[in-house]
């Protein structure tokens, strides 16, 4: 086993962490490229680690991002965004926690200062870790559940954020799920699949989908999304 992909003897012996290597990150992804291609596919890693997985999917992602809106600084950062909101992780360790919402707001920063230059600014800057702060989650992707420093269960429901634009203008949504509730639609609807169900369920949107219920819905200019959630904030 490559040392890289350790951290300890001690941490894979009381958490069985090993670390994918790079070469076979690269090769899962390319099973399923034009997802990770896709700005809006959203990818969850839930033994994120310092994340290997969501940093490779997001460098793919903003390729495509600088490909389409590069010449725009206000399509760039807007769809970066966007892109970077579509990334979530859960580890039970918070330094691993700690070290994934670094590495992809790296990979975000360094592309957003080759692209933007001038016009790279701390508005956009603070969107991006707030995003990643409300994506990357220490819990238990088993129990669905927030862990304390000690990896122990907290009574807290773990919460992911949907990023969206759906107003084609400036104004960024944030829907907020528990990891609980989205299991529990996914898992509804693959049923009524399965079942062939002719009729729409009750929770069915339009599509046919169903839509697990959120929390709490905010509406706020993509600069200042981490700003005033109260005010922002719209509650059904």
């Amino acid at each position: 086993m490559a040392e890289s992909q350790i951290k300890s003897k001690e941490r894979v012996a009381e958490r069985g962490e090993v670390f994918t290597a790079e070469r076979e990150v690269k090769a899962m992804c390319d099973l399923v490229k034009n997802e990770t291609e896709c700005i809006y596919s959203r990818f969850l890693e839930p033994a994120c680690g310092d994340g290997n997985f969501l940093a490779e999917i997001l460098r793919r992602k903003l390729t495509v991002v600088t490909k389409k809106y590069g010449k725009s600084v206000y399509d760039w950062e807007r769809n970066s965004l966007l892109a970077l909101g579509s990334m979530y992780g859960v580890d039970i360790l918070s330094d691993n926690c700690e070290a994934c919402r670094e590495r992809l707001f790296g990979i975000w920063e360094a592309e957003y200062k080759s692209v933007c230059k001038r016009e790279y600014n701390d508005a956009t800057c603070s969107s991006a870790k707030f995003i990643l702060l409300r994506n990357v989650v220490c819990g238990n992707a088993l129990t669905l559940h927030c862990v304390d420093e000690r990896g122990e269960d907290i009574d807290r429901l773990i919460v992911f954020s949907e990023w969206t634009l759906p107003f084609n203008d400036a104004r960024m949504q944030r829907k907020d799920y528990t990891m609980a509730g989205l299991l529990e639609a996914s898992i509804e609807m693959e049923t009524i699949k399965r079942k062939h169900k002719m009729q729409q369920s009750l929770f069915a949107n339009e599509k046919g989908e169903i839509e697990p219920t959120f929390l709490k819905q905010y509406i706020a200019h993509y600069k200042r999304i981490s700003e005033g959630e109260d005010q922002a904030c719209v509650v059904f």
